[in-house]
Order: structure tokens, then sequence, then C-alpha cells
């Protein structure tokens, strides 16, 4: 019986196209993802949900979808997939990373030079019959400094193309580096400096906890006065009624939106000013980009439920049905270790050294390493996955060595990742034991065994009596549950590791807390993805 894949949003004709040349049976019904008790009502029995921006696939639809195994997403974003849900119920999540960069990168440009010269309101007083020439005073391109922030896969074409109209490119990223840098001909500059120097800034960064809000009233007093600024990237980076404020008060002379707060932005109070050029979350709307991504999901679905080839999955990697039982444990051991350590660094990132040890070493290892890549930058690159993540940390001039040896311990096999940045080296190991669950082995060169935890805090210190009672203390007076705990150090007296527990997130007011005493080197709240574990 052939596979079944219900198309619910509006994409190219050539994937349906796609799905019947593969031998997929396939319906398209591109208005049923706005109708959710219908497509609730039918979703069990499709095999694959191709989607876009319209379709919720929430943990409800996933209950209801008992025959689902994959969801594909024609295009990059997946915030309206519950990807742990899926993950948890064995369904895979696909998008299409690369499809539409060059599509949105060039919407950005073209809101520069529509907010340069006030193309919009222009052409409207022109179609008016007013003749307003000189009302519209515009400035130069040429000359200007653009301040990219996020020189990622769209980033790294805006600046390329700010470069090759003559402007200044600055650009902040804490994944780039000074090579990649120059290979782009741009400066690399830290945050405030960027805001202080640049005429026109451009977003091309992930929504995640660090940028949301990344420009607010304090970053907007930063700015040179004049200052242009444009988000075709998420809605949430900016904080929309700080940007009215300055819009209005003419510290910053214009701005090029293209995603908002709250979509589909039928209301918003940046609607009819002079001074905004709006567009409909246009950043991917060419029919290029479309074609490509309608084309690029559908192939790939078809290849998993025809062939069980896995490719572009958010939550699993690429890997054959073979090798499947024996690999998928480390798999997430190795997204784990890379988690971890991305989670605790904060520098930006210059060397990673993957060691597989033991049995590991004859395993697939380039489905470990985009694993392990893929946990380390997601916490600064939310739309990561194992199969983008290497070329993500290319781009970035980030070096990755990889090292395979024999068995070397009491393990079977082991995976041991260090990160080398300016200023320090961090080192973790793990294992999978029979039951098939990641453990931490040895963290800081620390032995110990250790679960993964979905809420952890993470403590160093110097070893000394009393730790264990100040963080017991610290959490109950908060009302913070502590479900279990580990303990390590190097030797008595020397460098001492804490790794807790918890049944919710720690808070930040907590966290505070224990940073402030000062028995405490270190403390990192940790969160991982347990799903499958």
């Amino acid at each position: 019986m052939a596979p079944r894949v219900l198309v619910s949003d509006k994409l190219s004709p050539t994937a349906v196209q796609i799905f019947k040349d593969r031998g997929v049976e396939v319906d398209y019904l591109p208005d049923l993802g706005k109708d959710k008790e219908k497509l609730l009502e039918v979703i069990g029995q499709y095999d694959g949900l191709a989607i876009r921006s319209a379709t919720k696939v929430t943990e409800k639809l996933i209950s209801a979808a008992t025959n689902l195994k994959v969801i594909g997403r024609a295009g990059i974003g997946v915030d309206n997939v519950d990807i742990p849900a899926a993950s948890r119920k064995g369904i895979i999540v696909m998008n299409t990373p690369f499809g539409n960069s060059i599509t949105t990168a060039e919407h950005a440009v073209a809101m520069i030079f529509a907010l340069a010269r006030q193309i919009p309101e222009a052409n409207a007083s022109t179609h008016a019959g007013k003749w307003e020439k000189n009302r519209f005073m515009g400035v130069e391109i040429t000359g200007k400094t653009l301040g990219v922030i996020g020189c990622g896969n769209i980033g790294s074409i805006v600046a390329t193309r700010g470069v090759g109209l003559k402007m200044h490119v600055i650009a902040f990223d804490p994944f780039l580096s000074d090579k990649r840098a120059e290979e782009l001909g741009v400066d690399k500059v830290e945050l405030d400096e960027l805001f202080a120097r640049a005429d026109f800034i451009t977003l091309h960064t992930p929504l995640t906890d660090k940028t949301r809000n990344i420009i607010d009233a304090a970053a907007i007093a930063k700015m040179k006065k004049g200052v242009r600024i444009i988000n075709c990237a998420r809605g949430g980076l900016i904080v929309e009624a700080d940007l009215i404020a300055a819009l209005k008060s003419g510290k910053v002379a214009g701005a090029g939106i293209d995603v908002f707060e709250v979509e589909p932005a039928e209301q918003n109070a940046l609607f009819g000013m002079e001074n905004v050029v709006a567009t409909p979350h246009l950043g991917a709307s060419t029919a290029e980009a479309q074609e490509n991504v309608a084309l690029q999901v559908a192939e790939q679905m078809s290849d998993y439920l025809i062939k069980g080839a896995v490719s572009n999955a958010i939550n699993m990697p690429s890997i054959t049905a073979e090798e499947a039982p024996r690999l998928k444990p480390f798999v997430k051991l190795a997204e784990v270790l890379g988690a971890f350590v991305g989670q605790v660094t904060e520098d930006p990132i210059k060397e990673v050294e993957i060691l597989f040890d033991g049995s590991t070493a004859t395993m697939n290892t380039r489905a470990l390493i985009s694993a392990a890549l893929a946990g380390l930058i997601r916490p600064q690159v939310a739309d990561v996955n194992m199969v983008s993540a290497p070329i993500m940390v290319k781009e970035r001039g980030i070096i990755v060595a990889e090292v395979k040896r024999d068995k070397s311990g009491v393990f079977d096999g082991y995976i041991k990742l260090t990160v080398k940045t300016e200023h320090r080296t961090r080192s973790i190991a793990g294992t999978c034991f029979s039951d098939g669950k990641p453990r931490f082995i040895q963290i800081k060169g620390i032995n110990l065994d250790a679960e993964v935890g979905q809420h952890m805090l993470y403590t160093t210190n110097a070893d000394a009596p009393g730790i264990i009672g100040l963080l017991g203390t610290v959490c109950g007076e908060n009302g913070v549950n502590i479900a279990n705990f580990q303990l390590g150090r190097n030797r008595p007296g020397g460098d001492a590791i804490a790794l807790l527990y918890l049944d919710a997130p720690f808070p930040e007011k907590v966290l505070e807390q224990v940073r402030a005493h000062k028995s405490i080197d270190s403390a990192k709240r940790l969160q991982f993805d347990v799903g499958g574990v």
C-alpha cells in the first residue's frame, strides 16, 4: 500500500507532482491547515504532512496523528511544530534550511534601498499626482556603515551584498571567527559597538532566549541619531513599542519590518507611519524560493516514506535503516554533550575536537559529529539541525577535528567533546550504558557517573566543606525542589563540581544568589531535550 501525504498549506504544484512521481499518494488541500477541527479529524489517515507556516502542528494534533511518520516544513522555521511532542511519538520533523536564503537576503537589501530613498511613500505620492520632489530627500548607501546582527547563512549573504554596494560592513555574531569575517570582507565587532557605529542595522538571527528583544529602548539609546533598522528575520527580536517611540522622536529615521511580534499582523501600531516600510512576511516569497522549498520538501519526504532515507531532519540524524538501532542512542549522547558545552560557553568558539574511543570509533561518526555540533550551537542558532550544523559551523570559521582511537579505558566506547575559545578549554565525556541512556562520565577532567536531566544546575567550586549544604539551603529557602544530585572532584581540596537535578527551570533570582556566594566559582542552569532518552 502506497504511503499517503497531506499537503495542508499552499505549496507549489511542483511538490504535488514530485510526490506522485515517487509513488506517494497525495491530497492537496491548501486551506485545511487553517481549519483546526477538520485537520484534527482527518490527520489519522496520513503517513506524512507537508506544511508551511499556516498549519499549527500542536501536541493535540500529533496525538491524533496515529499513522503519521514524517512532517515536512517547506522553509526553515519550525516554530509552528511541537518538535518535542513529535519526537516523543517517533515522528520525524524535516525542514528545508537553505531553500530561501538568497530570497530573504535580497528582501533585506531591498528594504535598505526603500528606506534610504523613501520609495514606498514617494511612489504613493506620485501616483496621487502630487509631485512632491522636495519632500523626499534620501540618503546614499555608498560609504554608509551597515551593521549585520547574525552572520550565518542569510546574514553572510547580506554582508557580501553590502560590501558590493561599497558599504562599510560590520557584523556581530558570537560564532563568527576572525578568519570568516576576513573572507566576507566585514569587521567583527561587539554588539554595543555595532549599535554605536551603524547607519543601517539589519537583523539575521533566530529568535531565542538570548536574542528576544535584542533591540529595545536601551539598545536604541546606544545608536546613532538617524539610524535605519531592518528586520526580515523573526518577530520578537525588536520591542515594537520602543521602536515606535524612537521613530516618533526621530532617533530612528526609518524601519523596514517584514516580521512582527504577532502574525498575521492585520493591526499594528507601526502601520501608517511614514518612516516605516512594512511587508507581510515576504522574506521567502519569490517564485524561485517557493519552487525550491516545495521541491526539496517533497523529495525529502518521499525518500523517507519510500526508501527510509532521512535528510534535513530536525530531530533525527541522516542515517541508514541498517545502522539506526545501534547508532541512535549515541546520536542522542553526542547532542547532549554538545548542548552541555554550548550552554556553559559564552565566548566565541574557535576549535572543536571530538574524540571517539573504542566502539564509537567504528560507528557513523559523521552523524555523531553533526549531532554534537547541532547541540553545541543550538543555544545561539535555534533552527539548526544535524544537516545544517556542520555548514553553519564552517561558515563561522570554527575548526572541527575528529579523533578516533582503540579502547583505552573501562568503557567499551565513549565520546569526548573538547571546545577551545580564546580564553579557555572545556571538555566533557559521555557514554551509553545497556539501557541506551546517555550519561556524563567526565566533566572538566573530573570523573563521575551522571544521568541527563531535563532541568539541571551545574556549579564549579573549590573542594571544601559546606557546598552541598549551601546549595540545599538556597534552594530550600526559595522553594526549589532538588530531585537528585551528583558530585565530583579531582582531588581533596582541588576542583569540584555539582550537578543538581530539578523539577523545573532554575529561577533567575535564585541563580543570582548562588553565583553571589563566595564559595561558588560559577553556576549555570542547563536544559536538555530528554525526549527518547
